[in-house]
């Protein structure tokens, strides 16, 4: 086990350290694409560090807009890690760009704004920047699952969206309230809080893989920003759904 008796890692200190969860690495070693090398005498996973370095190209391959399904026969063939990192580089390069320009044009609109009106020039300009960030969905979501999700959200309806997104909120609270108190992520309360959570997911991703995968990616890759902006469930949140979850088998 391991490269010549190098270093090895459990599951939970992989996660800890990459700062995936656990449930996401099971995912992973479930569709094929990572799974450790070897298992402890207790039955724990363990990763070497061959495993090491191909969660970082599947980490890599994910960030530049490859859906899961097609990570594992790209790491069928050799992949040159210096190229891979050399074409991330690029791409973080590009994402860092679009998201300088726009806070200083931010910085520079909430400045002025104390001392003269913004103007439509002024939001014009700040709506071009917004745009070109929104654009970095388009890493997470290939055209035909954007395209999905605008049918769906079209048979769902704006009024079930709606009350989908009412919804949200109470849940969260609910599970956070299970969370102070301590509760088992086993107990029925949580699981059944679990159950719901995925059932709301669902009425996001249609059950389609490759859109689930992208949903959970982008929140596993900008868990803080969606928690600040938008009040999403913090990634110690969705571990202890998924926790819930594994419980419920």
């Amino acid at each position: 086990m391991g490269e010549q008796g190098g270093q090895v890692w459990k599951v939970g200190d992989l996660a800890r350290l990459t700062g995936l969860t656990v449930r996401t690495l099971h995912h992973y070693e479930h569709v094929g694409v990572l799974r450790p090398s070897g298992r402890s005498p207790a039955g724990h996973r363990l990763y070497d560090e061959g495993d090491v370095r191909r969660l970082y190209q599947v980490v890599a391959l994910r960030d530049l807009g490859l859906p899961l399904e097609a990570i594992g026969t790209a790491l069928a063939g050799e992949l040159d890690l210096t190229a891979l990192l050399r074409e991330h580089l690029a791409h973080v390069e590009q994402q860092l760009t679009a998201l300088r320009s726009l806070r200083t044009r931010l910085t520079a609109l909430v400045a002025s704004a104390r001392s003269r009106r913004v103007g439509p020039d002024d939001l014009l300009g700040l709506t071009e920047e917004v745009i070109k960030v929104e654009e970095t969905i388009r890493n997470y979501y290939t055209d035909e699952q954007l395209a999905f999700l605008e049918r769906r959200r079209g048979e769902i309806g704006e009024d079930a969206i709606a009350a989908v997104e009412a919804e949200w909120p109470e849940l969260i609270a609910k599970v956070q309230a299970e969370m102070d108190a301590g509760t088992d992520p086993a107990d029925p309360r949580v699981r059944a809080l679990a159950e719901r959570w995925m059932g709301l997911l669902e009425a996001f991703h249609g059950n389609d893989p490759g859109v689930r995968d992208s949903l959970y990616r982008m929140y596993e890759e900008n868990s803080e920003q969606i928690t600040r902006q938008y009040g999403g469930p913090p990634a110690a949140m969705r571990d202890y759904i998924g926790r819930a979850q594994e419980a419920a088998g």
